[in-house]
Order: C-alpha cells, then sequence, then structure tokens
C-alpha cells in the first residue's frame, strides 16, 4: 500500500489503474502528499464509491473514447483519482503521417496533434495537453494583474495597442473592440470556429499557417459589433496575450509562473508558442491532472489556497458569471473564458462552471456541493465518444451523499 501512495504522488500513470477510493481505513484514511493534496475515502467527504467506480468502469470500456484521467475532489481533498493508457502512437499512426488541417506545417512539430511526441503528453511526460483551458488560465492571470493596476481597464481600446496603419480592415466597430470584447468572444472579427477543427475552412486552421496569428487575427474585417454577441475565437485570446506583455511589460508565462503557479506548487509545466515566439494563449499549455485540478480548487475557494487569495475573489465572481449565451445547448454561458451551465441537484437547479479544451480536457467546479472534476483525454476526431462536461457533472454528483 505504500507503494500505491509513493506512486500517486509522483503523477504515475499505471498499466493497472490506482483508484483512491480502494484506501482501506486506518492510517491511510488521510494522507497528506508531496504537491499539497490531501487524499480521503469517499465515505469522509460524504460520497458514494459505487457511482465513481461505475464511471471508472465505462470509461475503462472505452464508452467515452480516449480518457487519460479521472479525478474527483470535495471539501479540498482528492477523493478519486484514476489514470489510463492508451497507445496513442498506433491509435493515431496514419493521422499522423497524413497532411490536413490538424498536421500543421512540419509533422515532426507541436501542431501536428496526432504526433505522440507532443500530444496529449508533452514528451512522454505527465504533463498533458490542456489546449482551450489555457485560455481559463488566462483569464486567471489577467485577473490577477488587473488587481494589482498591471493591466488596462477592460473598457480599453484594443487598437490603442497597435498602429492602425498597420492593421486591415479597420473601421468604427473595430475601434470600438475593448479588452473585455477578447475575454468574451464578443469582439465582432469575421471568425468561424464552429467547424471541426479537422476542416481546412475552420479559422483556426487558416490562422495555423501564418506566421503571425496575433496580427492575422487583428487583421480579419468585422462581422459584428463588438460586445453584442458571442462567436468562439481562439485568435481573440492570442490578441489578449499579446496585449498582455505589452502593457505589463512581462511576458505572460513569465508572470502566470510568478503570480499563479508557484503560490499553488505548480512546478513542471510546458508552455508552447507560436510560429512567431509569442506565448500560445489559446492553447500551448501543458500541465498534470493534479495542477489542473488544483486551479478548479482555487476558483472553487474564490481565489484563496492556504493562506494566500492568488486571485481576488472579486475577479473570480465576476469573471466566471454569464456574460453570453453560447447556443449551444440549453442555458450553457460564457464568461471570461470561463463557461457554465446548470444541472440539477435534489430538486434544485445549480449552476457548474468549467473550462473546456480540445480532446476532452475539463476542470469543472460545484461551488454549491465543494465539488471539483477533472477529465483529461485526446478525443481529437469527430463523431467519436466523448464525455461532455454536463455527463460528467451528472454522473459525479449522483454520488453526493449530502
Amino acid at each position: 500500500m505504500g507503494e500505491i501512495v509513493s506512486a500517486i504522488a509522483k503523477g504515475t500513470s499505471w498499466p493497472i489503474c490506482a483508484a483512491l477510493y480502494a484506501f482501506s481505513s486506518g492510517a491511510l484514511a488521510e494522507t497528506t502528499i508531496s504537491d499539497g493534496w490531501q487524499i480521503t475515502q469517499p465515505a469522509a467527504a460524504s460520497l458514494s464509491k459505487e457511482p465513481l467506480h461505475a464511471i471508472h468502469q465505462d470509461i475503462q470500456n472505452g464508452r467515452y473514447g480516449y480518457i487519460d484521467a479521472f479525478l474527483v475532489a470535495r471539501h479540498g481533498k482528492l477523493i478519486f483519482e484514476q489514470y489510463y493508457e492508451h497507445n496513442y502512437l498506433s491509435i493515431y499512426q496514419h493521422e499522423a503521417a497524413t497532411p490536413g488541417a490538424l498536421v500543421i506545417n512540419d509533422p515532426s512539430g507541436p501542431y501536428n496533434y496526432f504526433n505522440p511526441w507532443w500530444h496529449p503528453y508533452y514528451r512522454n511526460t505527465t504533463l498533458h495537453s490542456m489546449q482551450s483551458v489555457t485560455k481559463s488560465v488566462v483569464s486567471a492571470v489577467v485577473g490577477i494583474a488587473l488587481s494589482r493596476g498591471e493591466f488596462p481597464d477592460l473598457d480599453t481600446p484594443v487598437l490603442q495597442f497597435f498602429d492602425e496603419a498597420n492593421v486591415e480592415n479597420v473601421d468604427g466597430r473595430k475601434r470600438d473592440m475593448a479588452l473585455r470584447d477578447l475575454l468574451t468572444m464578443s469582439d465582432g472579427l469575421l471568425w468561424d470556429e464552429s467547424l471541426p477543427y479537422n476542416d481546412p475552412n475552420n479559422s483556426f486552421a487558416v490562422m495555423a499557417k501564418a506566421h503571425n496569428w496575433v496580427q492575422y487575427t487583428l487583421d480579419l474585417p468585422m462581422g459584428n459589433e463588438p460586445g453584442t454577441v458571442f462567436n468562439y475565437n481562439s485568435g481573440a485570446t492570442l490578441v489578449l496575450g499579446h496585449i498582455f506583455r505589452l502593457a505589463t511589460g512581462i511576458d505572460i508565462e513569465e508572470y502566470a509562473v510568478e503570480n499563479l503557479f508557484t503560490p499553488l506548487g505548480i512546478d513542471d509545466y510546458y508552455w508552447d508558442r507560436t510560429p512567431y515566439g509569442l506565448t500560445d494563449t489559446q492553447e500551448g499549455l501543458y500541465i498534470s491532472a493534479r495542477s489542473l485540478a488544483k486551479i478548479a480548487q482555487l476558483y472553487l475557494q474564490k481565489g484563496r489556497w492556504q493562506d494566500e487569495q492568488v486571485i481576488p475573489a472579486a475577479w473570480i465572481e465576476e469573471s466566471i458569471a454569464p456574460q453570453y449565451p453560447t447556443g449551444n445547448s440549453d442555458d450553457e454561458a460564457y464568461g471570461y473564458l470561463w463557461w457554465s451551465q446548470t444541472y440539477t441537484f435534489k430538486g434544485k437547479t445549480l449552476r457548474a462552471y468549467f473550462g473546456k479544451g480540445f480532446g476532452g480536457q475539463r476542470p469543472i467546479f460545484l461551488p454549491e456541493l465543494e465539488v471539483v472534476i477533472v477529465l483529461t483525454g485526446w478525443n481529437i476526431l469527430p463523431g467519436r465518444p466523448f464525455l461532455h462536461a454536463m455527463t460528467a457533472v451528472e454522473r459525479v454528483t449522483a454520488a453526493v451523499i449530502k
């Protein structure tokens, strides 16, 4: 049993998955481990182990495609943790060698999404690609900088940071675009990311062929008045990351390490760069499932970690609040680079908050129930099995006793 605790503490992925709920009563029922997490049995957190085990069995049986990790925490303690091994070299071997919208530039590079050296794990480590969950982390960093007076007011026009003479398709609408519009995906730029990512007409796929992704995005014509309608645009977060460096004088990666990762004890990460050299703020972050759970837990705790207020509570509240309906399903909404949707628990309507990353990255937190759910995976082709955030919420909350 001591070997199990040691392996979990190191974040090891096992051929036979380790289940925290299997710990017996006694000295190991609650243990502090090296990265700051405590582990405890489901019953100690008023959770039933059977529904969690049922999810695990369905994942093992392939019901949800390629899931790499499944974690559940409650009351700030880790309750359940499973890792699943997949031979991605074999699974995506054909696609990795086939030019297309997800094999960008040289196939040996980081923008070949089928290349197992880069995806979903970074160079055979436990660091998992976060994809667009990177955007939610960027939201946290912006909130920290804003609260310290190191980032401009969110109503500041975007073009204030650029020479208009070097930007195409400038009109009144583009001049009205503000930093807040980049955070809420209401920038108004003519962008279509609704197509599958393996479709070459997806705006991301078109942008990825350019050298300067920020310039490509900002040069686009306007399709709507800014601040009026949600339209998911990964390029907008790249513009935001570029502005962050200009406004603060610090690269956003460096700022995140000092002001977010270090307070959380996240000392192992990788953050990719665009071809131009900019920190890839729309999808470039790699961290472990444990570290992702820390970020979700931080939001659940209104920005407080141990004895430190890492992110202002006011920013947490403002950034996760629904700003625009997404039109995807039911009442799903978008805040400042975070998603949310209602769910029902014992007759009450509550709201779940989550990040969404290509392939199945889902940090989820349920404030009223003090529950965190983390999923990582690599389901990157359309029409395949998938574990959606709200399905995970429904199944995990079925384990909540009180």
